[in-house]
């Protein structure tokens, strides 16, 4: 089993090695409700830890995913841009956005585990 880890912003990465699969939380997905366009980032692109990776759009909002550590994105995640209700179906498996190899490992340790994640969400209800 992958080591998966939360952000404040409802992202989430499971890491294997050093490659990251990052993806939006059950959380997220609910507060977005349908999804209908997906943006992923382009295989080779530089991502920085906090900054904008891919976009969402569900027919409430519009929203940006933001990476959870930096690194250099190995894939898009094809599928969700083809059907984007499958981000709500599986957000948190096959409704993975991208890949990526990790720059600096030593990021992840800012981030939370699920039991932390899931104390998190109880402070926004």
């Amino acid at each position: 089993m992958s080591d998966m880890r939360f952000t404040k912003d409802h992202e989430w990465i499971k890491v294997a090695g050093d490659v990251g699969t990052v993806g939006i939380s059950d959380y997220a997905q609910h507060a977005l409700g349908d999804v209908v366009f997906v943006e992923v980032p382009e295989k080779g692109r530089a991502v920085a830890k906090g900054a904008e990776a891919a976009v969402v759009e569900s027919v409430k909002a519009a929203s940006e995913v933001y990476s959870p550590v930096s690194g250099t994105v190995t894939a898009g995640n094809q599928a969700i841009v083809d059907q984007p209700g499958l981000v709500n179906e599986s957000p948190e498996d096959a409704g993975w956005f991208y890949t990526l190899t990790i720059a600096d490992p030593s990021e992840l340790a800012s981030l939370m585990d699920r039991a932390a994640y899931d104390a998190y969400l109880k402070t926004l209800e």
